[in-house]
């Protein structure tokens, strides 16, 4: 079955305003020339053709460059399925002040687990929406063994569909869980809407991590139309909040290419205060994966 190509990113241009020193993008993914990697037989497209690794790490540090950011978050791409290697080079690569969010199945082993560890992930990924290598049951198994290891779930779902199931679980969790782009609501519901309520209700009790991240998958620049959900978040916990930009922007299924500097100018329209701003950029990201 042939795939279609993920198109290459636009090139990062310095933002409004620049993150403050030790500022952390929390939330891109690494990507290789198909021919350096293997890719999952199950994902839904390629990366872009032509862009080796090495101009994709170039490519990287260029957007962090721009974006005044120091530290960063890669979070290995289903793409590479269970594969985590073009993540772990990565890492390798970049050295201190980058971690890794990875890929296991259900029936990862203890040494799985422990050769995650040595990688310099912090933590595992489980795709709610899409499915893939991971369950919510794996999870929930899993989680202990995490805990051990000081590693952390984090989490892509529906907040208007799923949030308050899986409420109480996660509360119960003995590990961290991080909510990724904003809990992917659907905006038109707004943020009086019960599974956005839950959202806050977990972070407001410290029982939750949420990006302020991926806007552009729900609405069009400048990403307005999320500033209610994006402010509630805010209100209802900064001390667990994270920003991400998401580039290089893969499996866009529609949405518009985004350009990072709009997306961080858009968390800086929010949030206002130099504090909370440096809350969010440095001093969560500290906490959550050991800076």
């Amino acid at each position: 079955m042939d795939r279609p190509d993920a198109l290459p990113p636009p090139p990062t241009e310095a933002p409004l305003i620049a993150a403050p020193d030790g500022a952390c993008d929390t939330h891109v993914h690494m990507l290789a020339d198909k021919s350096e990697f293997p890719l999952w037989q199950g994902r839904v497209e390629n990366p872009a053709p032509g862009i080796p690794f090495e101009d994709w790490l170039n490519q990287y540090r260029n957007h962090l460059a721009q974006m005044g950011c120091s530290r960063g978050v890669i979070v290995h791409s289903i793409l590479y399925g269970t594969d985590n290697s073009v993540t772990v080079a990565a890492l390798d690569r970049l050295g201190d002040g980058f971690r890794g969010i990875g890929l296991l199945p259900d029936d990862a082993s203890e040494a799985d687990l422990d050769q995650f560890a040595e990688w310099n992930m912090a933590g595992v990924r489980l795709n709610y929406v899409h499915g893939g290598v991971l369950s919510w049951d794996g999870v929930q198994a899993m989680a202990p063994k995490l805990a051990a290891r000081n590693l952390h779930v984090q989490m892509l779902m529906h907040a208007h569909l799923h949030i308050e199931d899986l409420e109480t679980q996660v509360a119960r969790l003995p590990v961290d869980v991080c909510f990724d782009h904003i809990g992917w609501p659907d905006l038109s519901l707004g943020v009086a809407h019960p599974g956005i309520q839950t959202l806050c209700r977990l972070l407001a009790e410290g029982k939750a991590w949420v990006k302020l991240s991926g806007l552009y998958r729900l609405c069009d620049a400048p990403y307005d139309t999320a500033d209610a959900i994006v402010a509630a978040l805010v209100a209802a916990n900064p001390q667990r909040c994270l920003w991400g930009s998401d580039w290089p922007h893969i499996m866009l299924n529609g949405a518009e290419m985004p350009r990072a500097a709009c997306l961080l100018d858009a968390f800086h329209r929010v949030v206002t205060d130099t504090k909370t701003r440096h809350r969010i950029l440095v001093d969560n990201p500290a906490q959550l994966y050991g800076f």
